[in-house]
């Protein structure tokens, strides 16, 4: 199934037995892969405080309307996930990065992105500028992830935004369509 994190945050988790777990706070991408290592768990803590253990991805059993996970104990903090402490310690993200082309055009903030439940691989991502969303980037465009921004390839998308700029052709300019129009 192919998912838009936005549309998933806050969706249950539960355990095989159908046991409520806690809600969806977040995904964790890697970088390099763009695969989904695994998922934040928004878990109550108290009255009114949360926790957000981490799951990771081969855990997940199934994801539908609510996120099944094969056990509570499959929850820990990111932290202990050996594998993941260099990946955390880069600080290269993709969610809340600015996207930039390689001539350094700034296309807006990656807001959004949408993801393969079944192979958990990142598919799209959604920039944002200002109030307006962007154009959507495939995955393939991207060149590289870096600390302070998202590097995509120039292509087909700035120059199909440079014909829609440009000014309409008056009908005038072609003298065997002028007055046949009525």
């Amino acid at each position: 199934m192919h998912v838009r994190l936005s549309t998933c945050r806050g969706a249950g988790v539960v355990d095989r037995s159908g046991e409520g777990i806690g809600t969806l706070a977040g995904i964790l991408l890697h970088p390099d892969t763009g695969k989904v290592e695994g998922l934040f768990v928004a878990v109550p803590a108290g009255m009114f405080a949360t926790e957000e253990p981490f799951c990771a991805a081969e855990d997940v059993v199934h994801w539908g309307a609510m996120v099944q996970i094969s056990n509570r104990d499959a929850l820990a903090p990111v932290e202990d996930r050996i594998r993941l402490v260099p990946l955390l310690a880069e600080g290269r993200t993709i969610l809340g990065q600015p996207i930039r082309t390689e001539s350094g055009r700034i296309l807006g903030i990656c807001k959004d992105v949408q993801f393969d439940t079944e192979k958990m691989k990142l598919e799209w991502l959604f920039p944002k500028k200002c109030f307006r969303w962007g154009v959507a980037l495939p995955v393939s465009d991207v060149v590289e992830v870096r600390r302070d921004a998202v590097i995509v390839r120039e292509g087909l998308k700035t120059e199909t935004m440079a014909a829609v700029e440009k000014q309409p052709v008056s009908y005038e300019a072609f003298p065997e369509i002028v007055g046949q129009a009525s």
